[in-house]
């Protein structure tokens, strides 16, 4: 199939548009100390912050594949009334500023919140400034990431299928994990890796819901906004870290996409 013809203009605006979004990333490898790269990679307060952000943004993202799957099936499938209410209720944090994210988590589930209160009067379980709160900060802004992605899925998988198996008797559940999942199963690689990304990246929930304790609660992200007016160079190694990150899983992405054309 050949590529249709651009006019020069439009490839003008194009340009300008890529050389916008690349240039800042650009320049963060130009002014990387890569001769030190190493020795600070290599610090304390630096695998720490690593080790805590791969072991909170794994936790989330299998949360979130774990009840955003299923709740991405009820609104594909489900005629109840108030579906889209529900569904906007459900993405919303996708468009929240992330700072009125952590202070609706603390709203919630703080010594003074809605359910907080209960939490820590009844079994002394206070979760604020905790990993937990990391966590749960994570899943908030990036379920609905994967519930959007797996949605769209399950909309578009064959529903004959599905009705050809409720007729031969198999429950819904069995239709779910043998027919809907198997059909879905590349969206939900790509909304897991998408939660995934979207946890290791977190920062305004998380610092306002969980603190930014150096090696209890505090994340590569949180590192980096602290570091910037501390230690330039090492915030520009762990924004690196975090660059290469996000490339590859969107590369990966990119070639599973691509592949489903």
């Amino acid at each position: 199939m050949k590529s249709q013809r651009v006019s020069p203009a439009l490839q003008v605006v194009a340009f300008i548009a890529a050389i916008f979004v690349a240039l800042p990333l650009l320049s963060i490898f130009v002014r990387v100390p890569w001769s030190d790269l190493g020795d600070m990679l290599s610090q304390k307060s630096t695998r720490e912050a690593l080790l805590i952000s791969l072991q909170t943004s794994i936790i989330a993202a299998i949360i979130s594949c774990i009840f955003g799957v299923p709740l991405a099936w009820l609104l594909a499938r489900s005629e109840s009334r108030g579906l889209s209410a529900l569904r906007v209720v459900c993405i919303t944090p996708m468009v929240l500023p992330p700072v009125v994210g952590g202070l609706a988590l603390l709203t919630a589930f703080g010594r003074q919140g809605i359910v907080g209160q209960y939490l820590y009067d009844w079994f002394n379980i206070s979760l604020p400034f905790t990993r937990t709160a990391v966590v749960m900060a994570q899943v908030f802004v990036a379920m609905p990431f994967l519930v959007l992605a797996v949605e769209a899925a399950f909309r578009q998988s064959d529903r004959g299928l599905e009705d050809a198996a409720h007729t031969m008797g198999a429950s819904p559940s069995r239709v779910f994990f043998t027919i809907a999942i198997p059909a879905a199963r590349p969206a939900i690689i790509a909304g897991i890796a998408l939660a995934w990304a979207r946890s290791l990246g977190e920062f305004g929930a998380s610092i306002t819901f969980a603190g930014s304790f150096p090696g209890r609660t505090q994340t590569l992200p949180m590192a980096v906004y602290e570091l910037v007016s501390v230690d330039y160079r090492l915030s520009l190694v762990l924004s690196l870290v975090l660059i290469f990150i996000s490339v590859a899983v969107l590369a990966a992405m990119r070639d599973r996409w691509m592949a489903g054309r």
